[in-house]
């Protein structure tokens, strides 16, 4: 196919990644997953400098998809706009800019190979995914939005990842999308019969296997501990206002202690619920401290996410972005685990290149006097009276394989993931609803029920197959409390045990059948 019109193709171009974006849900445009063969049609255009067509096209796809995946970057930077506002713009640009260079970098490879028919399509399917890959993993990594978590989590389609993983099923979702571009080579009915034949009956596939694995969803046992979820939805502008301690503090008492029809047994706040550092709250003499002693009955733990301080050897403070498990025994109160946060979000918890950036101007967006520190690398923690847990707080439920990694590391798998986050950064737009998408993989994935605890919403109750527990939902701007048992785990998934494998034997595939198309590729001998 030929664009004439180089214009035409560009904006073409960013509508193709707009279209593939809006796929995602909160959207659910799926007629959107359309763009991928339409951007593959782009990239495959006949022209005088064919690979920097293709870098050029494939980066405007990829702006078009991050402008509607990210846009809500903007909204930390205005939680103090007097500060901190005049970066938002140069966040959402070099954050849009910067990701869709992985997708150009993906459109030159394909472009290069050049591939036919359904050759082509595997191919463009490992070019795209492996730099999905990439994206989730080079420079800290940032796979929000992975092209295999367009399909809502829970549904049919979604639980695929429970084989293949969130970056298995991206090599699979391109693979479907991309089929119809076919139709625009040069290639014979045949093959594009095929093509489109072979695409319809793995997207039946999908359907099939995810019917039948939903179809033996568990009920929580009798005598499955209950949580409460506490969402306090107080805005971030406000949480931080050194006056407002006290009423953040009995927003959170109040919620905590309403009356349930069962006592539940786990109380969870969210992500840094209180404006202070934890370790004031409970020194001896601090007014809070008896007080959150008393909010709890024995027996009775609270996982609360909070900031804490540690002197190091040097003398100087370091702050964590934690999670603090107490438990309530007669009259004192204390703690029985403790988790800190490993994987820290650049330039929102630590600045790269620290004191250099704080010399021109930026620094990171943390309410404490210094940045964050990362924790040990994750892994299961078991506060006394609590079924060992895996703690994802906020961006860490980005990336598939954690919870995996940390099981092999403790060498014992846990009965439950706990998502806190302060989804409050989020604003009260799209990207609240889809970090709750995002994470409801990490639970398909690893067959484990997933809990999540946001201040402002959403805060829900997520079985192992990804789907939200009716009436186990609080959404966003939303003040209140959930009540719920403990869905089950299901037998370990395939992803649990292999990992990535699957994803490499699909990039393998991809790889040969390049291979393939080139060594049947018919070459001129000799010349006039």
């Amino acid at each position: 196919m030929s664009w004439r019109n180089p214009w035409v193709a560009r904006v073409l171009a960013l509508l193709a990644g707009v279209a593939a974006g809006l796929a995602h849900p909160p959207f659910g445009f799926l007629p959107g997953l359309l763009g991928y063969a339409l951007m593959l049609a782009l990239v495959d255009a006949e022209g005088p400098r064919p690979l920097r067509s293709a870098f050029l096209r494939g980066w405007l796809v990829g702006v078009g998809y991050f402008a509607v995946s990210v846009w809500w970057i903007t909204e930390p930077f205005m939680v103090d706009a007097k500060e901190q506002g005049w970066m938002a713009p140069f966040a959402l640009v070099l954050m849009a800019g910067g990701l869709a260079a992985f997708w150009a970098v993906a459109a030159v490879l394909y472009r290069a190979l050049k591939p036919r028919g359904f050759a082509a399509i595997v191919v463009f399917a490992g070019a795209l995914s492996g730099f999905e890959w990439l994206r989730g993993n080079v420079f800290t990594g940032f796979p929000w939005d992975l092209v295999g978590e367009t399909w809502r989590a829970g549904s049919a389609p979604s639980q695929a990842a429970a084989v293949v993983g969130a970056y298995g099923l991206t090599w699979i979702t391109v693979l479907i999308a991309a089929s119809p571009a076919v139709l625009a080579q040069r290639v014979g009915r045949l093959s594009q019969g095929v093509t489109l034949i072979a695409a319809v009956a793995l997207l039946a596939g999908l359907f099939g296997y995810g019917a039948e694995r939903l179809s033996g969803v568990a009920k929580p046992p009798v005598g499955a501990p209950v949580i409460r979820i506490v969402q306090a939805n107080i805005d971030q502008k406000d949480k931080w206002k050194p006056e407002n301690l006290k009423l953040v503090f009995d927003t959170y008492v109040d919620l905590t202690t309403r009356r349930a029809a069962v006592q539940p047994s786990i109380v969870i706040w969210p992500e840094g619920a209180l404006p202070a550092v934890i370790d004031e709250l409970v020194a001896p003499g601090s007014p809070y401290a008896p007080q959150l002693r008393d909010l709890l009955s024995p027996g009775q733990t609270l996982l609360m996410g909070a900031n804490r301080a540690e002197t190091g050897q040097d003398g100087a403070a370091r702050y964590f972005n934690s999670l603090v498990a107490f438990r309530r025994e007669a009259d004192a109160l204390r703690v029985t685990g403790v988790y800190d946060k490993h994987h820290l979000v650049p330039f929102g918890e630590y600045m790269p290149a620290g004191d250099f950036a704080q010399k021109i101007g930026f620094r990171s967006l943390v309410h404490m006097p210094d940045d964050f520190t990362a924790g040990p690398r994750s892994q299961p923690i078991a506060p006394w009276g609590v079924p060992a847990v895996q703690v994802l707080i906020c961006y860490e439920a980005l990336f598939p394989g954690v919870t995996r990694s940390g099981a092999l590391r403790a060498a014992r798998r846990p009965a439950w993931i706990l998502n806190i986050s302060n989804d409050a950064w989020f604003g009260q737009g799209s990207g609240p609803l889809q970090h709750l998408n995002i994470a409801s993989y990490r639970a398909i994935e690893e067959g484990l029920p997933i809990v999540r605890a946001t201040p402002t919403g959403v805060s829900a109750v997520i079985d192992a197959y990804g789907r939200i527990q009716p009436g186990a939902r609080l959404g966003l701007g939303r003040l209140g409390v959930i009540d719920a048992p403990m869905p089950p785990a299901v037998e370990i998934t395939d992803f649990s045990r292999l990992g990535e494998l699957p994803f490499a034997g699909m990039l393998l595939l991809s790889g040969l059948a390049a291979l393939a198309y080139f060594a049947r590729r018919p070459r001129i001998i000799g010349g006039p």
